[in-house]
C-alpha cells in the first residue's frame, strides 16, 4: 500500500519536525535525533508539576499533539508502535522537571511500563520527584491481568493537565489521575486492520464482519461480529460498556481510530447520542481522531463518570488544535424554513395510467442504481445511480399527492419534488427541466414542444450542448424523435448514449475533469440513465 512517507527510517523524525514547524513556535524538541525524540512545550519554566506521556508513534495526534498549556508538558515518541528507550524517557524527564516534580502517564504495555519505569528510577537518583500512573482502560479482554491502555488515556492528560496548569502539587495531580483511571473504561471496533509502514497489511477481517476490542497496535480483538450498519456497531460497543456505566452523568470520548471518515464519525455520534444504552452519557469529547492506530477503519468509545470537579477540568479550554473540547449532548434544534421555501401544494388528482407509467420508471431507476454508480465511477464520483434512485423512491412515494390528471401541474409538481429530494447538479438540472416544461404547457404549448422548451432551458442554464458528453446527448435526440412514438424516442436515446462512449473529452459536468483514458469506451452515466428510461417507457406506453 502506498503511503505519504519518505522512508520508514525517517518517518517519525520527519513527522515530529512537521508538527514542530507548523506549531507556530509553541513546541520545541530535544536535540537527540534519531534515538531521542522528545517534544516539549516551548513556554515551560519548570515552576509547576510536569506531565510526560508518550509511547510508540502511529497514534497521532496522541501524544505530541497534546503537548501544550493545560495538557502535557512533554511527549516521548518511539518508533511506530515501539516504546521509546529508557534514555529518551529520561531525557524528557530531565528536560522539563523542576522542584515541583513530574508525573509520567504510561499506557499499560510491557515496553512502556519497563522503559518509563526504569527512567523514573534513574531520575529519582538525580534527586527529582517523579511519580508514575499506568492507564489500563481497555475492557475488551476482561480476564487479562494487565488491561491495555487506550483512548481513555486522554481523560488523564486533560484532567491532570488542567490541575498541573493551575499549580496543584504532585500528590494532588497523581491522585486525580489515579481516580480517573479507576473510573474509566474503553473499547473499540474496526472494519479493517492498520497498515504498518514497511509491512504487508494483515487481511484478517472479512467483508461483512467487524472486529470488537482490537488493540491500537492492530492486535486481534476479542471477537469478530456480523457487521450491518453504524447503529449495530454502536449498539455492540455500548453493550460491552454498559456494565461500566453506573448511575449519574458520564462523559464519552468518541475516538476515530484513523481511517474512519468524518461523515461516518458523525453518524456514529448520532447513534451514541440516541442510544438507550447511553442514557447516562451527558457529555461527549469528539467525534475526533485522538488516539489513532495509523489507518485503522474503526472507532472507540471511552466513558468516565463526571462530577463538578472533573467536569470543570475536562471543559477547560486549551490552545491545542487536536483537542476538540467537551460538549453537552443536547436535543436536535430546528427552526422553520424561511418564507418562500414551503411550496404551494398542488391539488391531488388520480390517473391510473400516469401512476403506472411513473411507478415503472421509478422502479427502473432504482433497479439500475448499482450499474449506473459503477459507470459513473469511471468518469465521476460514482453516485449517479444513487442520486437518481433516491429521487425515484421519493417521487414514487409522493404519487398520492400529485396532480396526476393535469400534466401541466404534474410537470411543476415533479420539478418541486426533485428540487427537494434530488441532490447534486443533476437534481437541479431535472428540476429546471420539468419546471420549464410545466411553464410551457401552461402557455399553451403541446407536450412535445413543452418538453423541448424544458430542454432549451437546461441547455441555457447548465451550458451543455449535444456533443458535450452529458445526459443531453441522449435526451435531445429522444425528445426530437418523440413525435414518432416512444419506441423511436428510445432508439434515438440509446444511439445518443452510445455515442458518448467515443467522446474522449467532456465539456460539462464532473467528467470534464477526468482524463480521456477514463472516458473512452464507457457511456456517460447521465446519458445512459436517459436511454434506460426511454427504453422503459417504450415497453409500457
Amino acid at each position: 500500500m502506498s503511503q505519504f512517507i519518505n522512508a520508514k527510517e525517517t518517518l517519525v523524525t520527519d513527522a515530529v519536525d512537521g508538527i514542530l514547524q507548523t506549531s507556530g513556535g509553541a513546541l520545541t524538541r530535544l536535540d537527540g535525533y534519531p534515538h531521542i525524540k522528545v517534544v516539549c512545550r516551548a513556554d515551560w519554566d519548570k515552576s509547576r508539576v510536569a506531565l510526560i506521556s508518550g509511547g510508540g508513534s502511529g497514534h497521532e495526534p496522541a501524544h505530541a499533539g497534546f503537548v501544550g498549556a493545560g495538557m502535557l508538558t512533554a511527549a516521548v515518541c518511539g518508533e511506530v508502535f515501539a516504546s521509546p528507550s529508557v534514555d529518551a524517557v529520561l531525557a524528557g524527564i530531565l528536560a522539563v522537571t523542576g522542584a515541583a516534580g513530574c508525573l509520567l502517564i504510561v499506557k499499560n504495555y510491557t515496553g512502556d511500563r519497563l522503559n518509563f519505569g526504569l527512567a523514573a528510577e534513574r531520575a529519582r537518583a538525580f534527586g527529582l520527584k517523579v511519580a508514575m500512573v499506568v492507564v489500563d482502560d481497555d475492557i475488551a479482554l476482561p480476564h487479562l491481568p494487565q488491561p491495555r491502555g487506550v483512548a481513555g488515556t486522554l481523560f488523564v492528560h486533560k484532567i491532570a493537565g488542567n490541575l498541573a496548569e493551575q499549580g496543584a502539587d504532585l500528590d494532588t495531580v497523581k491522585a486525580a489521575a489515579e481516580r480517573t483511571i479507576a473510573g474509566m473504561a474503553s473499547i473499540g471496533m474496526s472494519l479493517d486492520t492498520c497498515t504498518v509502514p514497511g509491512s504487508l497489511k494483515e487481511d484478517r477481517i472479512p467483508i461483512g464482519k467487524a472486529e470488537l476490542g482490537l488493540g491500537i497496535h492492530g492486535e486481534a480483538g476479542v471477537e469478530q461480529v456480523a457487521f450491518k450498519n453504524a447503529k449495530m456497531a454502536m449498539d455492540v460497543v455500548l453493550d460491552k460498556l454498559s456494565s461500566e456505566i453506573g448511575d449519574g452523568p458520564h462523559v464519552a470520548i468518541l475516538n476515530n481510530l484513523g481511517a474512519t471518515t468524518p461523515l461516518e464519525m458523525a453518524v456514529l455520534a448520532f447513534e451514541l447520542a440516541n442510544s438507550d444504552k447511553a442514557a447516562q452519557i451527558k457529555h461527549v469529547i469528539g467525534p475526533a481522531a485522538l488516539m489513532t492506530s495509523l489507518d485503522m477503519h474503526g472507532f472507540s468509545v471511552s466513558v468516565l463518570p463526571v462530577d463538578d470537579n472533573n467536569a470543570a477540568h475536562l471543559a477547560a479550554p486549551v490552545p491545542l488544535a487536536a483537542w476538540p473540547g467537551m460538549n453537552d449532548i443536547v436535543p436536535i434544534k430546528t427552526q422553520p424554513l424561511p418564507d418562500g421555501l414551503s411550496p404551494i401544494q398542488p391539488i391531488p388528482s388520480v390517473n391510473a395510467k400516469t401512476t403506472d407509467v411513473i411507478s415503472q420508471c421509478c422502479d427502473l431507476l432504482v433497479a439500475a442504481e448499482s450499474d449506473l454508480n459503477t459507470l459513473d465511477a469511471k468518469s465521476g464520483d460514482g453516485d449517479t445511480g444513487s442520486t437518481l434512485a433516491t429521487a425515484a423512491r421519493a417521487l414514487k412515494g409522493a404519487l398520492d399527492r400529485m396532480p396526476l390528471a393535469d400534466h401541466t401541474q404534474l410537470f411543476r409538481a415533479v420539478s418541486t419534488e426533485l428540487s427537494q429530494t434530488m441532490g447534486g447538479s443533476s437534481g437541479v438540472i431535472l428540476a429546471i427541466f420539468f419546471g420549464a416544461t410545466g411553464d410551457a404547457c401552461a402557455n399553451g404549448k403541446p407536450t412535445s414542444k413543452a418538453l423541448m422548451a424544458g430542454l432549451d432551458r437546461i441547455s441555457q442554464v447548465g451550458g451543455a450542448q449535444i456533443g458535450d458528453r452529458t445526459m443531453i446527448d441522449a435526451l435531445d435526440p429522444a425528445l426530437r424523435a418523440l413525435g414518432d412514438g416512444t419506441e423511436a424516442a428510445a432508439l434515438a436515446a440509446r444511439a445518443g448514449a452510445n455515442k458518448t462512449a467515443n467522446m474522449g473529452r467532456a465539456k460539462a459536468g464532473r467528467a470534464a475533469y477526468v482524463p480521456e483514458a477514463n472516458l473512452i469506451g464507457h457511456n456517460d452515466p447521465g446519458a445512459e440513465a436517459v436511454a434506460l428510461l426511454f427504453e422503459g417507457l417504450a415497453k409500457v406506453m
